[in-house]
């Protein structure tokens, strides 16, 4: 929502816990640091449907208040993930992405790619006078990287929007708590798209700047 992310698996004296759903598969992780990692697969492991746990065994059934039993994590680790029927198109989606992934040469390969990407768009964002990011450069995500316009430009914000939209730029409105622009740069969008969109704020700077 907000375009930042957490760059590094920090060490910790109680229990990690995180919601990886936007940014699992982009880097590595070290997942030992994590009591439980928590995700939808929609955004860069699979299409809508799956969730994907990574959790140790040794946290589970230590709660006291009564678990309802679709929401116990040991009810679906002890039934192999099938205590309801799975969907099953969606999480063979899954595992061929895994294998996309590992062909390209795994991680540290698709972490070098999303780096070029999201560098690639704030670049042009830290460049192009008409627009300004939101988050603070050490904190800005690989995976959705916000923006607005530029003060001075700010009434030029619903033209950029549809002239992005006459490019075949589609889905950057900013969530609706931030405002401004989101550009997603997952796994499955080529360098080429992101070029587009860079391209695209450049003429349109070059047309109303």
């Amino acid at each position: 929502i907000y375009g930042t992310e957490i760059h590094e698996d920090m060490d910790s004296p109680v229990m990690l816990v995180a919601d990886m759903s936007s940014d699992i598969m982009s880097r590595p992780v070290d997942v030992s640091k994590y009591a439980l990692i928590y995700g939808g697969a929609q955004k860069n492991v699979g299409p809508a449907g799956v969730t994907f746990v990574i959790v140790r065994e040794d946290i589970l059934g230590k709660v006291e208040r009564p678990i309802p039993t679709m929401l116990d994590y040991r009810t679906h680790i002890g039934e192999g993930s099938m205590f309801n029927t799975p969907p099953c198109g969606a999480i063979y989606t899954m595992r061929e992405t895994l294998k996309w992934v590992k062909s390209l040469g795994g991680l540290k390969k698709m972490y070098e790619i999303n780096k070029k990407k999201a560098q690639l768009l704030y670049d042009e964002i830290d460049r192009n006078p008409m627009f300004v990011g939101t988050a603070a450069k050490e904190d800005r995500s690989l995976m959705n990287i916000c923006f607005v316009m530029n003060e001075q430009y700010k009434e030029k914000e619903d033209a950029f929007m549809e002239f992005a939209k006459k490019a075949g730029m589609v889905g950057i409105k900013g969530h609706r708590s931030v405002g401004g622009f989101r550009a997603s740069t997952y796994n499955a969008s080529p360098i080429e798209s992101v070029q587009a969109f860079v391209d695209c704020m450049k003429e349109f700077e070059k047309q109303n700047a």
